[in-house]
C-alpha cells in the first residue's frame, strides 16, 4: 500500500477526499439523552479544553490541506462561553466556505441572532419528540418549550432552513415521526431522521433500530409521497427527499441500514484536542500538545494527513467484527 501523501488533497487510503471538519467545543451538556450519555458523568475541566485560539490554529492548518467546511458540536456547544466569537473567528478564515452548528436548542433563543450575525449560516436542532413527558423520558430533563422557542428564534434570525434532527428508536419514538414531520412542514424547517446507532452509554441493541425505509413508508402513508431531491450531495450523510406536494424536504441518516462510509469526507476534533477519523474510531491522535506547545504547522499537518490516511473502509456495524467505541457521543462531538 502506498504511503500517505505529503501534498495534494486530504485523502485516505481508499481515495476519499476530506473537506469537512467537526469540532466539539465542550463535552458538557444540559440534557442527558438516553441514547447519548449516562446520567452521571465527569466532564472535562475548563483547562483541558482547546482554547478558541488553539482551535483557530488547527483550522488554519486544516484549511491548507483542503478543509472548507466546519461544524461546531458538543456536548451542547452553546454552553461554551462566548461561542459567537469563535463563529466569527472561523468565518473570517480564508478558505472556509461554510460554518454550521448542532445544538439541543435549550439556549438557542438567547443566542440565535448573535450566531447569525457572527457568520453562522447552517444550524441543526436536536428534537426527538413534541410531547413534554416523552421529552423528559428521553432527555432526563425538562425543556421542550425552550427548544421549540429556540427553533422559532433561529427562523426569525434568518437561518433557512433550520434543520431538526430526531433519533428514531424502535419501541420508543416511531409515533413521533409524523408529528415532527408535520411540525417541520408547518414552520418551513427541514426534518432529518437518524437511525439509532451504537454510540451511547447503553448496551447496543440492534433491535432498537427503526430503519430508514420504515420511516419513509410512514411519512408517505400519513403525510405525502416523497421523491429524491435533484441537488442531492452523495457525500452528505443524509439521503434527501422532497414532498411532491411542495411541502418541504426530509433527510434520512441511515448509518446502520444504508451506511455512507464509501463517500465519507469528515473528520472530528474533540473538545480536548483528539483527532478522530470516524465517529466509531477506536484510536485517536492527540494534537493538543503540539497546539499548546507551539509545535510547527508542518508537524500538525503531517498528523492530520496520517490520521485521515489511516481511516478504515467502514464502521462495520453490520458485522461481527464491530467494536463499540468507549467514548459516548457527548465526549466525541455530534
Amino acid at each position: 500500500m502506498a504511503d500517505v501523501a505529503v501534498v495534494g488533497p486530504l485523502r485516505d487510503s481508499f481515495g476519499r477526499v476530506h473537506n469537512n471538519l467537526r469540532i466539539s467545543v465542550t463535552d458538557r451538556c444540559n440534557l442527558r439523552c438516553t441514547y447519548c450519555m449516562p446520567e452521571e458523568v465527569r466532564f472535562l475541566d475548563k483547562g483541558e479544553l482547546l482554547t478558541f485560539e488553539e482551535i483557530i490554529q488547527f483550522v488554519r492548518i486544516a484549511v491548507s490541506l483542503g478543509i472548507d467546511k466546519v461544524r461546531l458540536t458538543g456536548g451542547e456547544p452553546l454552553l461554551r462561553r462566548d461561542l459567537p466569537r469563535l463563529v466569527a473567528m472561523l468565518a473570517a478564515i480564508p478558505g472556509i466556505q461554510d460554518v454550521g452548528l448542532t445544538t439541543n436548542g435549550l439556549l438557542l433563543a438567547q443566542y440565535a441572532q448573535a450566531l447569525y450575525d457572527a457568520g453562522l449560516r447552517r444550524i441543526n436542532v436536536s428534537l426527538d419528540t413534541l410531547d413534554p413527558e416523552q421529552f423528559r423520558r428521553l432527555t432526563r430533563r425538562d425543556g421542550l418549550d425552550q427548544v421549540v422557542a429556540g427553533i422559532h428564534a433561529a427562523c426569525r434570525a434568518g437561518f433557512s432552513p433550520v434543520k431538526i434532527n430526531a433519533v428514531s428508536i424502535r419501541g420508543v419514538t416511531e409515533h413521533e415521526v409524523v408529528p415532527l414531520a408535520r411540525f417541520a412542514r408547518r414552520f418551513g424547517c427541514e426534518m432529518r431522521f437518524i437511525e439509532y446507532m451504537p454510540i451511547g452509554a447503553d448496551h447496543w441493541e440492534r433491535g432498537k433500530v427503526y430503519f430508514a425505509h420504515e420511516i419513509l413508508e410512514q411519512l408517505e402513508r400519513e403525510i405525502a409521497p416523497l421523491v429524491p431531491v435533484d441537488d442531492y450531495d452523495p457525500r452528505a450523510p443524509a439521503m434527501e427527499f422532497r414532498y411532491v406536494d411542495g411541502g418541504g424536504r426530509v433527510g434520512i441518516i441511515a448509518s446502520v441500514s444504508r451506511p455512507f462510509c464509501h463517500s465519507c469526507n469528515r473528520l472530528r476534533l474533540t473538545a480536548e484536542g483528539k483527532l478522530r477519523n470516524c465517529l466509531f474510531a477506536l484510536t485517536e491522535v492527540d494534537v493538543k500538545p503540539l497546539l499548546r506547545g507551539g509545535g510547527p504547522a508542518e508537524q500538525i499537518a503531517a498528523l492530520i494527513r496520517r490520521c485521515v490516511w489511516d481511516k478504515w473502509e467502514g464502521h462495520e456495524i453490520n458485522t461481527a467484527r464491530f467494536i463499540k467505541p468507549l467514548r459516548t457521543m457527548h465526549a466525541i462531538g455530534g
